[in-house]
Order: structure tokens, then sequence, then C-alpha cells
């Protein structure tokens, strides 16, 4: 696992994208701070510039420095889930403009998975995570089900865990500054 971490690694410093396994289904990332990066992953998916994409973060450390404010229901709606939960928050700062939704908002979660994981805490920054199909297709259930558009159009794919079977998608959860609950998927 550690080698594969460190081939993503390179790969992503280097303002790369990648195609990696997630907490929840294989997905295409790259540094949430890096803007050239977040187009190409658009670029590549065939994705709407206005259409959000997921953030994952290793800590709730983490967390908080990519916001302007945590709201405290958020802690213990993560603490108590589960499943992986994406939560959308207000006022994201210190990553690429263009994952910003036009509100204003984010969508951030928390992985417990050890890949991912290691990987957030090395590159010391988010994690862009899109499942790893083209735009209205659907989310691919095994690496040998991803489009090959998409397993060319990267820079590194991970060799670990391909054999994965896709999960159900994270529950999202939007929690806005003002305590406001509204829950988009379960």
């Amino acid at each position: 696992m550690q080698a594969e971490i460190d081939k993503a690694l390179k790969t992503l410093k280097s303002g790369g994208i990648i195609l990696y396994p997630t907490d929840t289904s294989w997905g295409i990332g790259c540094d949430a701070t890096h803007a050239t990066a977040v187009d190409r992953i658009f670029e590549l998916k065939k994705r709407p510039g206005d259409k959000a994409m997921i953030c994952l973060v290793n800590d709730f450390r983490m967390l908080s420095q990519y916001l302007n404010q945590v709201p405290e229901m958020a802690y213990d709606v993560l603490k108590y889930a589960n499943k992986p939960t994406t939560v959308v928050y207000d006022d994201p700062i210190r990553v690429a403009e263009n994952l910003v939704a036009a509100d204003n908002s984010l969508a951030i979660r928390v992985v417990r998975d050890t890949f991912c994981g290691e990987l957030i805490k090395r590159l010391k920054k988010p994690l862009v995570s899109t499942s790893a199909n083209l735009s209205g297709a659907p989310t691919p259930a095994k690496f040998k089900d991803i489009d090959k558009a998409i397993v060319q159009g990267v820079d590194y794919v991970v060799n670990w865990n391909r054999d994965k079977v896709n999960k159900r998608s994270s529950s999202i959860i939007k929690i806005k500054n003002d305590g406001t609950v509204k829950v988009i998927r379960s």
C-alpha cells in the first residue's frame, strides 16, 4: 500500500490527477487547492463546471482548516454516522475556486478508509473525489467497469484494491452555518 501512496502522492504534488479507490467507490482525484487539476477532472468527466465535486479530508482538524466555520452539529453527525457521510458546508476557504458551488458551499467528507486517510495525511491538503465515470453515466461498481477514457485520461491509476466492489454512495447532508439541516441523499 505504501508504494502506491508514494506514486499517487508524487502525481498529486505535481498537479496531476489520479484514479483511486475511495471509501465508497473508485474516484478521480486531485489536490483540491490546484485549480488547473480540478479543471482537468471536469474536462475528463465531460462534467459541467457548475456541478460540484466532493473533497475528502482525513480528520476534523483538516476539516476546520478549509472552512470559515464548522457547525457544531456537523461534528455530532460525523461522529455517529454508520456509513460514509458527506456534509455540504457554507463558506469554504483555501480550496480551488472552481470547486466552490455558486452558493459558496463545498461538500466535504472525513474519510475513515486507511488508503485515502494516509494519502490525504501525506498530501497535507484535501483531495478531490468524484466518481470514476463520464458525466451522466452510472457509477462503475468495479474497477474493470470504468470507462477506458477515464483510465487513459488520468496521470496515475492506483494499483490497490482493484477488486473492490462499489459500496453505496455516501449520504449527503447540508448543514448551514445557521444550523439549518437538509438531507440531500440518505
